[in-house]
C-alpha cells in the first residue's frame, strides 16, 4: 500500500498528463502477457507482425526491460511529468540523460535476485524504444491519444464539478481517500507513506496499465498512472444507436454523432468511428454546435466535442 499525504495546497495542484513514453513502454506488458489485455488483441497482433521485422537484438533489449519474476518495469524507463503533453523525443532526451548509475539501481530493484540484462545503458536502451515507437505505437498514436485526452477532459471537469477527492476516489476501486490520504494499492510488494509537502500530484492515464501504478521510490515525484476510461473502444467500432425519433428530426448521421459520443472525442476519432472523411464529420460537427447539442473543449492540439445537456435529454427520449 503506498499513502500520498496531501496538503490543501497539494489537492489545489492536482493535474493531468499523458505520456507517449509511457504507453510504449508499458505496451510491452501486453505482449508479454497477451491473455491479460484481451481488449488490446487487435493491437498486439499488429505490433507482433510490426516486430517481425525488427532488429533480432532489439527485440533481445525490448524484453529484458521487464523482469523475468513479475514483469515489473524500471522506473528510470518512465521519467514522471514535467508537462501535460510531452512529446516523445523530450522525454527520450531525459531517458537518454538518466545517470548509469541510477539506471543499474533501478534495474536491481525490480530485477532483485535475477542477473542483470546485458544492457542497462540508457543510451542504448531510448534507442531501441524510439524504433520500436515507429513500428509499433506510433501509427496508432493518433487515436491513442485521443483517447487519453478525453479522460483528461473528462476528470478535468469533474473536478471542476465534484472536487478533487471525487475524482481520486474513481480511479481505482481499491484506491481510498481521507483526511489527507491517498492511499493506493500498487501491488504487495509497494509499501510507503510520503508527504507531498507542496509538490503537488500528477494524475496520468495509460492505455496498458492494469491498475493504478505509483513510483517504486518514495523520494519520486508523486505521480498516479490509472487505467484510463473508454479503453474499450480503442480498437474496435462500437457504434450506439440512436434513439428513431431524434435520428427522424435532425437525420440518421447527426443522431448517430450524438450517440457515439458518451464521452468527447476528436473529430478524426469520429470520422473513424463512422467510417467517413474527417471532413464530412466537422460540417455535422459544426451543425450540432451551432444548435446547442454538442460544446467543444481544446486540450493540448486536439478539439473534443462532446454532448450537451439538451443533446443527453434528446437522446434519453
Amino acid at each position: 500500500m503506498i499513502t500520498y499525504r496531501l496538503s490543501v495546497d497539494d489537492l489545489a495542484q492536482v493535474r493531468f498528463a499523458r505520456s507517449p513514453l509511457l504507453e510504449t513502454v508499458t505496451s510491452l506488458w501486453a505482449l508479454r502477457r497477451p491473455e491479460r489485455y484481451a481488449v488490446h488483441l487487435p493491437w498486439i497482433r499488429r505490433a507482433r507482425s510490426a516486430l517481425a521485422g525488427a532488429a533480432a537484438a532489439d527485440v533481445a533489449v525490448l524484453d529484458s526491460l521487464l523482469d523475468p519474476e513479475r514483469g515489473w518495469l524500471p522506473d528510470f524507463l518512465t521519467p514522471r511529468p514535467d508537462a501535460p503533453r510531452p512529446g516523445l523525443a523530450g522525454e527520450l532526451d531525459r531517458l537518454r540523460r538518466t545517470p548509469p548509475d541510477r539506471a543499474v539501481r533501478d534495474f536491481r530493484a525490480v530485477y532483485r535476485s535475477h542477473p542483470l540484462p546485458a544492457t542497462t545503458d540508457p543510451v542504448v536502451i531510448a534507442g531501441v524504444l524510439e524504433r520500436y515507437w515507429d513500428l509499433a505505437v506510433a501509427p496508432h498514436w493518433r487515436r491513442m491519444r485521443a483517447v487519453l485526452e478525453a479522460d483528461m477532459l473528462y476528470r478535468a471537469q469533474r473536478i471542476a464539478q465534484d472536487g478533487a477527492a471525487a475524482v481520486l476516489l474513481d480511479l481505482d476501486h481499491r484506491v481510498t481517500f481521507a483526511d489527507g490520504e491517498l492511499h493506493l494499492y500498487a501491488g504487495h510488494a509497494l509499501r510507503y507513506d510520503v508527504a507531498v509537502a507542496g509538490r503537488g500530484l500528477w494524475l496520468v492515464p495509460a492505455l496498458f496499465a492494469p491498475q493504478t501504478i505509483a513510483p517504486v521510490g518514495p523520494d519520486e515525484p508523486p505521480t498516479v498512472v490509472y487505467r484510463c476510461r473508454g479503453i474499450g473502444t480503442l480498437w474496435e467500432p462500437s457504434l450506439a444507436r440512436p434513439p428513431k425519433a431524434l435520428a427522424e428530426l435532425i437525420g440518421a448521421t447527426r443522431a448517430a454523432l450524438l450517440a457515439t459520443l458518451d464521452d468527447p472525442m476528436s473529430t478524426s476519432e469520429l470520422a473513424r468511428r463512422h467510417g467517413v472523411t474527417p471532413s464530412a464529420v466537422s460540417q455535422h460537427l459544426a451543425v450540432l454546435c451551432r444548435n446547442g447539442l454538442l460544446s467543444r473543449s481544446r486540450v493540448g492540439q486536439v478539439v473534443l466535442y462532446s454532448r450537451t445537456a439538451l443533446a443527453d435529454r434528446l437522446m434519453a427520449r
